[in-house]
């Protein structure tokens, strides 16, 4: 998503959640409330693309495990990327799944390690390879399952001085409602707004996250950022007072994804 648009929608925020917002913003905001915590365990590998089939594979391998855990209510939700825009050093792929509670993740991970499939050739052909585990507060998706849709999603780093309820003002005020709208007309199908739950970077970081119905879903969802900057057009400043781009990164993979 281009990166002014960003700049200009979570300042929009902002400056809607400040002490002079007006009674309606107010009305808006107590719409949103924080939800009970999601957590998502996600592993990122770098495969040599001659073994791309074979990571196809071992992710159909692993669906016995997860869609069991997701009739049981263990997760609620999984699925796989593929990295359409690659770097030197990013990963290719990665695995996920999501879960209400913290023992329901690492429930599942044992059993990926009990059944022996994190010992996989595929997996032991990687060149790099690394784990995250996120939280949310704030999330929505569809019931079903897709295959080769489209997962956009944005990193932000908060200034020092930005204030602890940051990611909660941007969130309760204009990302959700906006995302809400597009998750309703069928834009997307699922999105949710992540910081660490086990901090393996510096605090300060979240991300944004949207699963896009088509590739036409991403155009949708830049126009709708696009026409709430051209309706409020004050917010950049405020924006640009709480992140600092410098350690802003995209990120956009084709995904096959299941939620309960």
């Amino acid at each position: 998503m281009n990166r002014k648009l960003w700049r200009v929608f979570a300042g929009l925020c902002t400056i809607a959640m400040s002490a002079v917002c007006i009674s309606s913003a107010h009305a808006q905001m107590s719409e949103v409330k924080e939800k009970p915590r999601m957590y998502s365990y996600v592993s990122f590998w770098n495969i040599p693309r001659p073994q791309w089939s074979e990571m196809a594979k071992a992710d159909a391998a692993d669906q016995k495990i997860l869609d069991k855990a997701i009739a049981s209510g263990t997760i609620v939700g999984y699925g796989n990327d593929v990295n359409l825009v690659h770097q030197p050093d990013g990963s290719t792929h990665d695995d996920w799944w999501s879960a209400m509670s913290m023992a329901g993740l690492l429930n599942v991970l044992d059993q990926f390690y009990k059944s022996g499939s994190t010992s996989s050739p595929v997996l032991e052909s990687a060149t790099k390879h690394s784990d995250s585990i996120f939280v949310s507060r704030y999330y929505n998706w569809h019931s079903g399952s897709w295959k080769d849709l489209y997962t956009h999603g944005s990193s932000y780093k908060l200034k020092p001085s930005a204030p602890d309820e940051a990611v909660e003002t941007l969130s309760k005020n204009m990302i959700v409602p906006l995302l809400e709208k597009m998750l309703a007309d069928g834009t997307i199908h699922e999105y949710e707004i992540d910081t660490e739950a086990i901090h393996t970077e510096a605090p300060g970081t979240f991300w944004i996250f949207y699963l896009a119905a088509n590739a036409e879903g991403l155009d949708k969802v830049n126009a709708a950022v696009r026409e709430s900057f051209k309706s409020n057009p004050l917010g950049g400043p405020a924006w640009e007072s709480l992140v600092d781009f410098t350690d802003h990164r995209d990120y956009l993979a084709r995904t096959s994804a299941t939620y309960k």
